[in-house]
């Protein structure tokens, strides 16, 4: 069975600075470990681009835009509806990875939240250590002001992803460790607690960054499990950047199945049918 990957990142042209992988060199790595499409996650400048690529391989992409909260007039009212249904208009699937440096409350991202419910675009975020001298939305330990916008806005499909998120997914999480990739038994922590009561948050397992991944193979027996109990919410993810990222989430997972760790209910749904139901709606 084929796989859906929720998260790559892709450019056409090599930027001495920024080393993106082409999408024909993505289709090398795919064709290896089993990818039949992926969703591009542009920056905020690469919208169009990202269009693009989708336009001349429809087969093997889909796209998410990318907006930052403070478009248009720099208000926390701006109807960023506007442009949420322009990109959706042009196939945009969703909207991420939103990586902007506020906090989940602030009244920008607020407004971001509300006017991806209202166009029925599903988002999915990056969340960053702290504010300044880094990417990502920003909250405290124990995620409380992700919380507020999951119970806020619970129409809104919104999927989780990097350190900060995943390290919660075990009790024993401090300040030191929660933007690393901690190791050991996991104690149920805030993420599953969040996952258990939300039903609109999603976990993104991309493991170029290795957090998604760290997350469920730092404790095998407890990511077989886990994986088990949130099925319907685990999205299968790579993260790729650069060409020669290291992929371990897609063996780790078609080991599991074969040799009866997980389901091969759990199996198709984390790798294929969780995606598709989110970007065609299907399955």
């Amino acid at each position: 069975m084929k796989k859906i990957d929720i998260h790559v990142h892709t450019m056409t042209t090599r930027m001495a600075h920024w080393k993106r992988a082409t999408p024909e060199e993505l289709f090398e790595i795919y064709d290896k470990i089993g990818v039949e499409k992926a969703v591009i996650l542009p920056s905020v400048q690469q919208n169009e681009e990202a269009m693009e690529i989708v336009e001349k391989y429809p087969d093997r992409f889909y796209w998410f835009c990318n907006i930052d909260p403070r478009m248009g007039r720099n208000l926390p009212d701006t109807d960023l509806s506007y442009f949420l249904e322009y990109y959706k208009s042009k196939g945009a699937k969703g909207v991420g990875e939103v990586t902007c440096n506020l906090y989940f409350d602030d009244p920008f991202v607020d407004n971001l939240f509300y006017h991806c419910e209202k166009t029925k675009m599903p988002l999915l975020f990056h969340i960053g250590p702290r504010i300044g001298n880094c990417y990502g939305l920003v909250d405290d330990l124990g995620l409380p002001r992700l919380e507020k916008m999951l119970a806020k806005y619970p129409n809104l499909t919104v999927i989780g992803h990097s350190q900060p998120f995943w390290s919660e997914i075990s009790a024993d999480v401090n300040e030191k460790n929660r933007n690393s990739y901690p190791k050991g038994k996991v104690i149920p922590g805030r993420t599953v607690e969040l996952l258990r009561k939300y039903p609109n948050l999603y976990g993104d397992l991309s493991p170029s960054a290795g957090s998604g991944f760290n997350a469920i193979a730092r404790d095998p027996e407890f990511g077989y499990q886990f994986l088990e109990e949130f099925s319907d919410r685990i999205l299968y993810g790579s993260d790729i950047c650069a060409p020669d990222n290291t992929l371990k989430l897609s063996k780790w997972l078609d080991d599991a199945v074969e040799n009866k760790k997980i389901s091969r209910e759990t199996y198709e749904k984390v790798c294929r049918k969780n995606a598709l139901r989110i970007l065609e709606g299907s399955v």
